[in-house]
Protein backbone atom coordinates (compact mmCIF):
# COMPACT_ATOMS: atom_id res chain seq x y z
CA UNK A 1 0.00 0.00 0.00
CA UNK A 2 1.26 3.46 -0.92
CA UNK A 3 1.72 5.61 2.17
CA UNK A 4 -0.25 8.89 2.16
CA UNK A 5 1.63 12.19 2.45
CA UNK A 6 -0.60 13.28 5.35
CA UNK A 7 -1.42 10.89 8.17
CA UNK A 8 -3.98 13.10 9.94
CA UNK A 9 -6.12 15.70 8.19
CA UNK A 10 -9.08 17.93 8.93
CA UNK A 11 -11.64 17.88 6.13
CA UNK A 12 -13.90 20.95 6.01
CA UNK A 13 -17.05 20.27 4.00
CA UNK A 14 -19.30 23.20 3.17
CA UNK A 15 -23.01 22.67 3.63
CA UNK A 16 -23.56 23.90 0.07
CA UNK A 17 -21.44 21.01 -1.22
CA UNK A 18 -24.11 18.61 0.05
CA UNK A 19 -26.82 20.25 -2.04
CA UNK A 20 -25.84 18.67 -5.33
CA UNK A 21 -28.57 19.58 -7.80
CA UNK A 22 -31.04 20.25 -5.01
CA UNK A 23 -31.96 23.72 -3.78
CA UNK A 24 -32.29 22.65 -0.16
CA UNK A 25 -31.16 19.86 2.14
CA UNK A 26 -28.92 16.89 1.37
CA UNK A 27 -28.60 15.23 -2.03
CA UNK A 28 -28.42 11.45 -1.32
CA UNK A 29 -26.07 10.82 -4.26
CA UNK A 30 -23.68 13.55 -3.16
CA UNK A 31 -23.41 12.38 0.44
CA UNK A 32 -22.96 8.78 -0.76
CA UNK A 33 -20.08 9.87 -2.97
CA UNK A 34 -18.46 11.89 -0.19
CA UNK A 35 -18.74 8.94 2.21
CA UNK A 36 -17.18 6.64 -0.40
CA UNK A 37 -14.25 9.04 -0.82
CA UNK A 38 -13.78 9.18 2.95
CA UNK A 39 -13.88 5.39 3.19
CA UNK A 40 -11.18 5.18 0.52
CA UNK A 41 -8.93 7.43 2.60
CA UNK A 42 -9.62 5.58 5.86
CA UNK A 43 -8.64 2.31 4.17
CA UNK A 44 -5.26 3.91 3.41
CA UNK A 45 -4.72 4.03 7.19
CA UNK A 46 -5.07 7.82 7.33
CA UNK A 47 -6.80 9.58 10.22
CA UNK A 48 -9.55 11.98 9.24
CA UNK A 49 -11.52 14.53 11.23
CA UNK A 50 -14.35 16.49 9.65
CA UNK A 51 -15.99 19.85 10.24
CA UNK A 52 -19.21 20.28 8.33
CA UNK A 53 -21.14 23.43 7.52
CA UNK A 54 -24.88 24.01 7.52
CA UNK A 55 -25.46 26.33 4.56
CA UNK A 56 -27.64 23.79 2.76
CA UNK A 57 -30.23 24.27 5.51
CA UNK A 58 -29.53 27.70 6.97
CA UNK A 59 -27.16 30.62 6.74
CA UNK A 60 -27.19 33.01 9.67
CA UNK A 61 -25.74 35.91 7.69
CA UNK A 62 -28.28 35.86 4.87
CA UNK A 63 -31.81 36.60 3.86
CA UNK A 64 -32.81 33.43 5.76
CA UNK A 65 -32.25 35.35 8.97
CA UNK A 66 -33.75 38.66 7.91
CA UNK A 67 -35.11 40.49 10.94
CA UNK A 68 -33.55 38.02 13.38
CA UNK A 69 -30.72 38.92 15.74
CA UNK A 70 -27.36 37.52 14.68
CA UNK A 71 -26.79 35.30 17.73
CA UNK A 72 -30.12 33.48 17.33
CA UNK A 73 -29.54 33.04 13.60
CA UNK A 74 -26.08 31.59 14.25
CA UNK A 75 -27.41 29.09 16.79
CA UNK A 76 -29.93 27.88 14.21
CA UNK A 77 -27.00 27.46 11.80
CA UNK A 78 -25.15 25.38 14.41
CA UNK A 79 -28.13 23.04 14.65
CA UNK A 80 -28.06 22.70 10.85
CA UNK A 81 -24.45 21.49 11.01
CA UNK A 82 -25.48 18.81 13.50
CA UNK A 83 -28.15 17.52 11.09
CA UNK A 84 -25.53 17.28 8.36
CA UNK A 85 -23.06 15.54 10.67
CA UNK A 86 -25.59 12.91 11.69
CA UNK A 87 -26.55 12.38 8.07
CA UNK A 88 -22.92 11.83 7.06
CA UNK A 89 -22.31 9.55 10.03
CA UNK A 90 -25.28 7.41 9.02
CA UNK A 91 -23.95 6.90 5.51
CA UNK A 92 -20.40 6.22 6.76
CA UNK A 93 -21.61 3.60 9.24
CA UNK A 94 -23.66 1.97 6.49
CA UNK A 95 -20.42 1.61 4.52
CA UNK A 96 -18.67 0.04 7.49
CA UNK A 97 -16.65 3.12 8.45
CA UNK A 98 -16.62 3.62 12.25
CA UNK A 99 -17.34 7.22 13.15
CA UNK A 100 -18.23 9.52 16.02
CA UNK A 101 -20.04 12.85 16.05
CA UNK A 102 -18.87 15.38 18.63
CA UNK A 103 -20.81 18.59 19.13
CA UNK A 104 -19.89 21.88 20.73
CA UNK A 105 -23.51 22.17 21.91
CA UNK A 106 -24.59 19.60 24.49
CA UNK A 107 -26.83 17.04 22.78
CA UNK A 108 -26.00 13.78 24.53
CA UNK A 109 -28.91 11.81 23.10
CA UNK A 110 -27.49 11.97 19.58
CA UNK A 111 -23.77 12.83 19.88
CA UNK A 112 -20.79 13.10 22.19
CA UNK A 113 -19.74 16.45 23.60
CA UNK A 114 -16.51 17.80 22.16
CA UNK A 115 -13.63 16.54 24.32
CA UNK A 116 -10.23 17.01 22.75
CA UNK A 117 -8.50 13.99 24.27
CA UNK A 118 -11.41 11.72 23.38
CA UNK A 119 -11.40 13.02 19.81
CA UNK A 120 -7.68 12.32 19.47
CA UNK A 121 -8.18 8.82 20.85
CA UNK A 122 -10.94 8.14 18.33
CA UNK A 123 -8.62 9.23 15.53
CA UNK A 124 -5.83 6.98 16.83
CA UNK A 125 -8.32 4.08 16.68
CA UNK A 126 -9.00 4.99 13.02
CA UNK A 127 -12.50 6.30 13.67
CA UNK A 128 -13.71 9.25 11.62
CA UNK A 129 -14.57 12.12 13.96
CA UNK A 130 -17.19 14.60 12.76
CA UNK A 131 -17.19 17.90 14.63
CA UNK A 132 -20.57 19.66 14.56
CA UNK A 133 -22.06 22.79 16.06
CA UNK A 134 -19.25 25.06 14.90
CA UNK A 135 -17.32 26.57 17.80
CA UNK A 136 -20.46 26.63 19.96
CA UNK A 137 -20.41 30.41 19.87
CA UNK A 138 -22.30 32.86 17.65
CA UNK A 139 -20.38 35.25 15.39
CA UNK A 140 -17.89 32.54 14.40
CA UNK A 141 -18.11 30.55 11.17
CA UNK A 142 -17.46 26.86 10.59
CA UNK A 143 -14.21 27.92 8.89
CA UNK A 144 -13.01 29.14 12.28
CA UNK A 145 -14.27 25.91 13.85
CA UNK A 146 -12.27 23.94 11.29
CA UNK A 147 -9.07 25.86 12.09
CA UNK A 148 -9.59 25.44 15.84
CA UNK A 149 -10.36 21.72 15.69
CA UNK A 150 -7.49 21.07 13.29
CA UNK A 151 -5.07 22.67 15.72
CA UNK A 152 -6.59 20.92 18.73
CA UNK A 153 -6.24 17.42 17.23
CA UNK A 154 -2.83 18.20 15.67
CA UNK A 155 -3.94 17.80 12.07
CA UNK A 156 -1.18 18.37 9.54
CA UNK A 157 -3.37 20.21 7.04
CA UNK A 158 -6.91 21.39 6.36
CA UNK A 159 -8.70 20.19 3.24
CA UNK A 160 -11.45 22.66 2.37
CA UNK A 161 -13.84 20.81 0.09
CA UNK A 162 -16.26 23.00 -1.86
CA UNK A 163 -18.20 23.00 -5.12
CA UNK A 164 -15.39 24.93 -6.86
CA UNK A 165 -12.03 23.40 -7.87
CA UNK A 166 -9.82 25.96 -6.11
CA UNK A 167 -9.46 29.65 -5.36
CA UNK A 168 -10.16 32.20 -8.12
CA UNK A 169 -9.67 35.94 -8.34
CA UNK A 170 -13.44 36.25 -8.92
CA UNK A 171 -16.47 34.00 -9.03
CA UNK A 172 -15.81 31.44 -11.82
CA UNK A 173 -19.51 30.70 -12.09
CA UNK A 174 -20.31 34.31 -12.99
CA UNK A 175 -17.09 35.21 -14.83
CA UNK A 176 -15.63 33.09 -17.62
CA UNK A 177 -12.30 34.93 -17.40
CA UNK A 178 -11.82 34.12 -13.71
CA UNK A 179 -8.22 33.18 -12.94
CA UNK A 180 -7.45 30.18 -10.76
CA UNK A 181 -4.56 30.28 -8.29
CA UNK A 182 -2.43 27.15 -7.85
CA UNK A 183 -0.74 28.52 -4.73
CA UNK A 184 -1.33 31.43 -2.37
CA UNK A 185 -0.06 32.71 0.95
CA UNK A 186 -2.36 33.61 3.82
CA UNK A 187 -1.31 37.25 3.36
CA UNK A 188 -2.45 37.04 -0.27
CA UNK A 189 -5.86 35.81 0.87
CA UNK A 190 -6.18 38.71 3.33
CA UNK A 191 -4.81 41.43 1.02
CA UNK A 192 -6.89 40.36 -1.99
CA UNK A 193 -9.97 39.79 0.17
CA UNK A 194 -10.53 36.45 -1.59
CA UNK A 195 -13.16 35.33 0.94
CA UNK A 196 -12.27 31.64 0.71
CA UNK A 197 -11.94 31.69 4.51
CA UNK A 198 -13.08 34.19 7.08
CA UNK A 199 -10.37 36.44 8.50
CA UNK A 200 -10.33 34.73 11.92
CA UNK A 201 -9.71 31.29 10.40
CA UNK A 202 -7.08 32.70 8.04
CA UNK A 203 -5.23 34.36 10.92
CA UNK A 204 -5.32 31.21 13.05
CA UNK A 205 -3.87 29.10 10.24
CA UNK A 206 -1.23 31.71 9.41
CA UNK A 207 -0.10 32.14 13.02
CA UNK A 208 0.17 28.37 13.52
CA UNK A 209 1.61 27.55 10.09
CA UNK A 210 -1.30 25.24 9.21
CA UNK A 211 -1.62 24.84 5.42
CA UNK A 212 -4.92 24.54 3.56
CA UNK A 213 -5.82 22.92 0.25
CA UNK A 214 -9.03 24.16 -1.39
CA UNK A 215 -10.52 21.77 -3.95
CA UNK A 216 -13.77 20.48 -5.40
CA UNK A 217 -15.39 17.58 -3.60
CA UNK A 218 -17.64 16.89 -6.59
CA UNK A 219 -14.82 15.18 -8.50
CA UNK A 220 -14.41 11.55 -7.34
CA UNK A 221 -10.97 10.76 -5.97
CA UNK A 222 -10.05 14.33 -5.02
CA UNK A 223 -9.82 13.61 -1.29
CA UNK A 224 -7.50 10.67 -1.98
CA UNK A 225 -5.47 12.77 -4.41
CA UNK A 226 -5.07 15.55 -1.85
CA UNK A 227 -4.01 13.19 0.93
CA UNK A 228 -1.46 11.59 -1.40
CA UNK A 229 0.04 15.01 -2.08
CA UNK A 230 -1.10 15.41 -5.68
CA UNK A 231 -1.35 18.94 -7.04
CA UNK A 232 -5.06 19.63 -7.03
CA UNK A 233 -7.02 22.76 -6.20
CA UNK A 234 -5.23 25.65 -4.52
CA UNK A 235 -2.60 25.32 -1.78
CA UNK A 236 -2.54 28.09 0.82
CA UNK A 237 0.53 28.33 3.06
CA UNK A 238 2.34 30.79 5.27
CA UNK A 239 4.77 31.36 2.40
Amino acid sequence: MVKPKYSRVLLKISGEALLGKSKYGIDPEVIEDIASQIKEVVEMDAEIAIVIGGGNFWRGVSENARGMDRATADYIGMLATIMNALGLQGVLEKKGVPSRVQTSISMQEVAEPFIRRRAVRHLEKKRVVIFAGGTGNPYFTTDTAAALRALEVNAQIIFKATKVDGVYDKDPIKHEDAKKFDKLTFLDVIKENLRILDSTATSLCMENNLPIIVFSITKPGNIKGAIMGKKIGTLITKG
